[in-house]
Formats: structure tokens, sequence, C-alpha cells
């Protein structure tokens, strides 16, 4: 049975990272996309260095360098980069429910690359959620976002790389060590651009530098130290099924934080997207219970029963 304190922190997480998409739009227009994206990883490797001893995590070996750097140019570098550039133009909440189709990205990389099995359900799944991506990518169309929301889909991508290839990294490494791993990885790479950033970084105001800061510390350090305690604990279903409220929660705080309103169409695609993913990751554990399920047995015909 899964105790009260994992689960708070699993739902902890899921309120620090829905509140990242509305607090990148308060840091990026003023801090600028480098700047933002160079505070918050510079913070939270900080934070995660500083913690490393105390959260046993190890040196990475010298044959996983490699892939440490993918990590960290798919998973930080690009993707926030990406991520603050269409902010400045998308909504929040619209950001957060094209993000949450990663795993489709993530299943077809896994496919391709690691000739893994693609199911019925799970193509399924994935035409699913690619038609909930259409329908949020043209749900503001008329308001000159179309350009923009493909920033965000192109952010939704290299996040959905990051996934399997941190997953060959989960096989000898913990998931703080991954996460830790990946944003130093993501810092150093993003120093060649901060040159190019550094007068906005020094002219941002308060609000600006409370919002970088708060996304370095909380959404991306305590986020993922509270994310490796609660999967290393939770059964695969309740953590992944726990990611799914992301767009939802951050939809309602973009609302009560910046006074976002979601267009109709958008919660609809929303839900459509999700439901994809649900089929993607879900649908063949599902459909192996149900096969699994032991049929009822048949009545005794009256004719047997009478000779017996």
């Amino acid at each position: 049975m899964t105790s009260s304190r994992v689960l708070a922190a699993g739902l902890g997480v899921v309120v620090l990272w829905a509140s990242a998409f509305p607090a990148i739009s308060v840091a990026a227009p003023d801090m600028g996309v480098i700047g933002l994206s160079f505070v918050r990883l510079v913070v939270a490797s900080a934070v995660l260095v500083f913690a490393a001893p105390f959260l046993g995590v190890r040196f990475p070996a010298r044959r996983d360098l490699a892939l440490v750097v993918a990590c960290g140019f798919f998973g930080m570098t690009a993707y926030q980069l990406l991520l603050n550039s269409g902010e400045l133009y998308v909504p929040a909440g619209t950001s957060s429910i094209i993000v949450a189709a990663a795993p489709l990205v993530s299943v077809g990389i896994a496919a391709i690359a690691f000739k893994e099995r693609l199911s019925v359900i799970r193509i399924l799944g994935s035409l699913v959620a690619i038609a909930g991506v259409l329908l949020v990518c043209l749900a503001r169309a008329g308001i000159s976002l179309s350009g923009a929301v493909w920033i965000i889909v192109a952010a939704m991508v290299v996040q959905g790389v990051y996934h399997p290839l941190s997953r060959l990294l989960l096989r000898t490494y913990s998931a703080i060590e991954v996460a830790t791993y990946a944003m130093v990885a993501g810092t150093i790479m993003t120093l060649p651009v901060v040159p190019s950033g550094w007068t906005e970084i020094v002219s941002s105001g308060p609000e600006a530098w409370v919002a970088g800061i708060y996304l370095g510390l909380l959404p991306s350090a305590l986020g993922f130290v509270l994310w490796g305690y609660a999967v290393a604990r939770l059964p695969v279903v309740a953590s992944t099924s726990l990611l799914y409220l992301v767009p939802a929660v951050a939809v309602l705080i973009s609302f009560l934080w910046l006074g976002e309103i979601p267009v109709p169409s958008e919660l609809l695609g929303g839900a459509v997207i999700i439901a994809g993913v649900v089929f993607i990751s879900q649908g063949d554990r599902l459909i192996g219970r149900l096969r699994r399920r032991p049929t009822p047995a048949s009545p005794t015909p009256i004719s047997e029963r009478l000779h017996s």
C-alpha cells in the first residue's frame, strides 16, 4: 500500500512541474530566452551538486559520458531554449498541453532505435495523441500563434528524445543521478550562447529573477529529487498516471496566476492527447489483464445433470 508521504511527494512533483509553465511566461519576456535558460540551469545544477554527496550521487563512468551529454543537450539545453522561446507567444497552459505528448516521440524512438515492438494498441494511441496535438496547435491559429506553437512542438520532440536516452542511463544509475548529470551537462552546453543574452540577464527586474530562481530551485532541483523518491517507491503505473495530471494543473495555475483562459478546443485537444498517451503507456497492460482474467464456467446442460 502506497504511503501518504510517497503519494504527497508525487503530487508535489505534479504541482511543481505544472507551475513551471506560468513561471516561464513571467520570466522569459524580461530575462530573455537564453538568460532564463542559463539562470534556471545554473541554480538547479548548483543545488543538485551540493546535495549530491547526501543523495549518494556517484560520478558517471567514462563509457557513459556520451549518453550523459546527449541527455543534457536534449533534455535540458535544447528543451529549455525552445520552451522559453515558444512561451514568449504561446500561453503557458497551451504549452503544457502540447508538451504532454512527449511520450509519443519516445515510443517512436524506442521502436526505431531500440527495435521495441509497436503493438496495435500503441499505434492507435499514437494516432490519437497526434490528433490531439494538431487540435491544440490549430486552436489559436487565428491569433497568429501558429508559428510559435511549432516551437513548443519542437520542445515536446526534444523532451520525447530525452526520455528513452535517460532510460538507458537508468539501467545503471538512480533517477537523481541521471537528473544531476543531465542538468550539469545541459548547463555547460548553454554557456556558449550566454554572451548573447547577458545584457538581458543583468538588466532583468526582480519579478523575472524571482521566477527564474524559483524555476531552478523548485520545479528543476526539488522536483527531480521528489520524483526520484516517488518513482523508487511507487508502482510504474501509479507514477506514470501522476504525470497525466501536469497539463490539467498547469492550466489551472495559469488561470489563477496569469488569468489565462483556455480555448475550449485546447481543452478537448488536451483530453485527446492524454487519452492517447494512456493508450500508449497502459494499453498493452490493460489488454493483457483482460486476457488473463478467468472466464466464468459455463453451466452444465440440463441433460447432463439429469443423467449424472
